[in-house]
């Protein structure tokens, strides 16, 4: 019997959801950083095998938003619980519970689906202080499962595919077995150049980064060609990414560049551009441009 559906994962800011679908389809789709919220769209992940497929949606961490693409973030993490087959809670075993924690879970009291708890970090701490955690969780929340993981040393993982599977129901291959997310490769090509930029500018360039990939392009010679705009809402912060005699940007450019490479399995030729739209963050119109419209959500 094979079977099929989708699971949310949710959580707060960098509490290893994209470390967790990342280890899940042992391949890097979902961007990682330890800048808060580094996800800001929904990323559909697909994992795939003989026995099941698993659609899993890596969505924004949950947070106080202070704009418009903070509201777009929080909007689209917190309505991913609805229409799921199950939802991964995921809280980091080396934190105490929080504001931000109980609010989530007041939220996934209304979830369609179960909500397993995944106590993620649990390599940074003590076994004695993982059942003490556990303990602390189950007083809030009538959780169907309680896993304790490590995403980044693939600890338990194994574990939890195993155990989505027994709650997921008979159903169809939703996409070919090959295929490892629903989202066009621009979206993919634009998350990695966003990465680095977090990566390499850190606080200077936090969110009012947006990403337009104007062409892509496949070559003769069978390479890519990929050219994009990076959107920021400062004069100043323009020039941080542009760097020094261009040194900034080239680093960039380089790294993404890179990582495309790897994703696409071809040579890729990457060129970037800089533009300033002043504070685009709260504007409509360029919220929908960038891809970050509440009315899809």
């Amino acid at each position: 019997m094979f079977k099929s559906g989708f699971v949310s994962i949710v959580g707060r800011p960098n509490v290893g959801k994209s470390t967790l679908l990342n280890q899940i389809l042992k391949t890097k789709l979902a961007i990682m950083s330890d800048v808060a919220q580094t996800t800001r769209n929904t990323i559909q992940g697909i994992y795939t095998d003989d026995e099941a497929q698993i659609i899993f949606m890596d969505t924004p961490g949950i947070h106080k938003p202070q704009d418009g693409l903070g509201n777009f973030m929080n909007t689209t993490a917190l309505n991913s619980i609805y229409g799921v087959d199950m939802v991964l809670f995921i809280a980091p075993a080396n934190e105490t519970i929080g504001r931000g924690d109980r609010f989530i879970i007041e939220r996934l009291k209304e979830a369609d689906g179960p909500v397993f708890l995944l106590l993620n970090k649990c390599d940074l701490v003590s076994k004695e202080e993982v059942v003490k955690k556990l303990t602390e969780w189950k007083e809030l929340f009538d959780f169907k499962e309680i896993i304790p993981i490590s995403a980044l040393e693939d600890q338990n993982v194994d574990t939890l595919i195993s155990t989505i599977k027994k709650y997921l129901n008979e159903g169809m291959m939703y996409y070919p077995k090959d295929q490892m997310t629903d989202h066009p490769e621009r979206f993919v090509m634009a998350e990695f150049i966003r990465e680095k930029i977090l990566y390499f500018t850190r606080e200077e360039v936090p969110h009012s980064v947006a990403i337009v990939v104007e062409r892509m392009s496949e070559q003769e010679d069978g390479s890519v060609e990929v050219i994009a705009t990076i959107v920021v809402d400062r004069k100043s912060q323009k020039g941080i990414l542009i760097g020094k005699q261009g040194s900034m940007i080239k680093k960039i450019r380089q790294n993404a560049q890179r990582e495309m490479k790897r994703f696409l399995q071809t040579p890729v030729h990457l060129e970037l551009f800089v533009k300033v739209e002043n504070n685009w963050r709260n504007k409509q119109k360029y919220l929908k441009e960038f891809g970050y419209n509440e009315d899809d959500y």
